[in-house]
C-alpha cells in the first residue's frame, strides 16, 4: 500500500490547514474525501483541494472508498467519531483533546485496543516541530544530564482575544483549553507524570473572562514523584504576536526552545529601533510540525508501524488538564490521581 486515500472530517481552521497538508505536502497520501455540516467548508474542499467526494454525514464518509480519517472537529465529538471510523475498518488520526473528559477518553482507549491492527494517532504535534524534536535529542543523549524541571509558555495573541471570549463560557476553562500541549511537552521531556498540582489565575485587562468564570492568564505549578517540577503558563493576551516557549533544565544544562517567537530572521531597522516581528499565531509557527506529524501519520500506516504517541498520552493529558482546573477552582494543590 503506497498511496492512502484519505478522508478528512471538519475543516475550519486548523482543518482547513490538514487538509491542504494530505492534498499537496505529504507523500504517499491522497485526499479523496471531505465531511463538514458548513456548506462553505464543503465548497473549499471542492473548489480550492479539487475534492469532489464530500460528505455532511461522517457515517457516509466512512462508507466511501478511504483508508484512513482526519478527525478535526469540535472536541465533544472526537471519542464518538475514532470508535466509528475505527469499526469501519479506518486508520485514524485525531486532533487534540482525545475527549472533553477522563471517562470518553477511556473509551477512546477501548475501541483503539479493540482494533490492534490500525493505526491511530493522536496530533500532538509540538512533538514533531523540527526544534522541539531536536530538545530531545539532546536529551536522550545526555546533554543536559537529567531533566528536572521543565518552564513551558503559551499565550496567544491579544490580536485574537475577542475570539477566545466569545469561546470562554463553553472552552472548558484556560488549562484544559490551551495547557495540553504544555502538558504533553512537560511528560515528554522529564519521562514521567506529575502526581501533584497548584494552579491559579489571574485577570486585569478583558473583565468577560472572569464573567465566564474563567480568567486570561493561568499558571500551574506540577511536581512528580522523583521530585522533578514543571511550570505551565499559559494566557491569551500577549501584546507582541503568538508566544510559545519551553525551557528544559537538567543536572548538567539547560535547553530553551523558542526565546522569541520570530516570524523569520529578519531584523528590522526603523524609527522603532532594532527589531524581529513576532508570528501570529500557531498554524503559522507550527507549520512545518503540522506537516511532519501527518507524514509521520502516513508512514505508519504504510510501513505497518504505530506511531510513538498514544491514545494513552491523550488520556494523561487529559487527567492532568482537569486536575489542573481542579486545583484552580479549588485554590490549593491537588494530587493527581490516575
Amino acid at each position: 500500500m503506497n498511496t492512502i486515500r484519505v478522508g478528512i472530517v471538519g475543516l475550519g481552521r486548523l482543518g482547513k490547514v490538514h487538509a491542504k497538508n494530505l492534498a499537496f505536502a505529504v507523500p504517499g497520501a491522497q485526499l479523496t474525501a471531505a465531511c463538514s455540516i458548513v456548506p462553505a467548508e464543503l465548497d473549499f474542499a471542492k473548489n480550492e483541494l479539487g475534492i469532489t467526494n464530500t460528505f455532511s454525514e461522517f457515517g457516509d464518509m466512512l462508507n466511501s472508498d478511504i483508508d484512513a480519517v482526519a478527525i478535526v472537529t469540535t472536541s465533544g465529538l472526537h471519542c464518538g467519531q475514532i470508535a466509528q471510523a475505527l469499526d469501519a475498518g479506518k486508520h485514524v488520526f485525531c486532533e487534540k483533546p482525545l475527549g472533553v473528559n477522563v471517562e470518553e477518553c477511556k473509551l477512546a482507549e477501548k475501541a483503539v485496543e479493540k482494533h490492534p491492527d490500525k493505526v491511530f494517532f493522536l496530533g500532538f504535534m509540538r512533538r514533531f516541530d523540527p526544534s522541539y524534536a531536536y530538545a530531545m535529542e539532546k536529551i536522550k543523549a545526555g546533554a543536559i544530564g537529567k531533566p528536572y524541571m521543565v518552564k513551558a509558555t503559551g499565550i496567544d495573541p491579544e490580536a485574537l482575544v475577542q475570539g477566545a471570549i466569545k469561546f470562554a463560557p463553553t472552552s472548558g476553562g484556560i488549562f484544559i483549553d490551551m495547557a495540553i500541549h504544555d502538558i504533553d511537552l512537560m511528560r515528554w521531556f522529564l519521562g514521567e507524570d506529575p502526581v501533584e498540582v497548584y494552579a491559579a489565575g489571574a485577570t486585569f485587562k478583558h473583565p468577560e473572562f472572569k464573567d465566564a468564570k474563567d480568567d486570561e492568564t493561568g499558571v500551574a505549578m506540577y511536581k512528580c514523584a522523583s521530585g522533578a517540577i514543571g511550570f505551565v503558563h499559559v494566557g491569551r493576551t500577549a501584546a507582541h504576536g503568538y508566544h510559545v516557549e519551553t525551557e528544559v533544565v537538567g543536572t548538567e544544562g539547560t535547553l530553551r526552545i523558542s526565546p522569541i517567537p520570530e516570524k523569520n530572521l529578519t531584523m528590522i531597522y526603523d524609527t522603532n529601533g532594532a527589531r524581529y516581528e513576532c508570528v501570529g499565531g500557531f498554524p503559522e509557527r507550527f507549520a512545518q510540525a503540522y506537516q511532519l506529524e501527518m507524514k509521520e501519520f502516513i508512514d505508519c500506516i504504510i510501513e505497518g508501524r504505530k506511531p510513538n504517541v498514544t491514545v494513552y498520552d491523550g488520556t494523561k493529558s487529559t487527567q492532568i488538564a482537569f486536575a489542573t482546573t481542579q486545583s484552580y477552582k479549588d485554590s490549593k494543590p491537588l494530587n493527581i490521581n490516575y
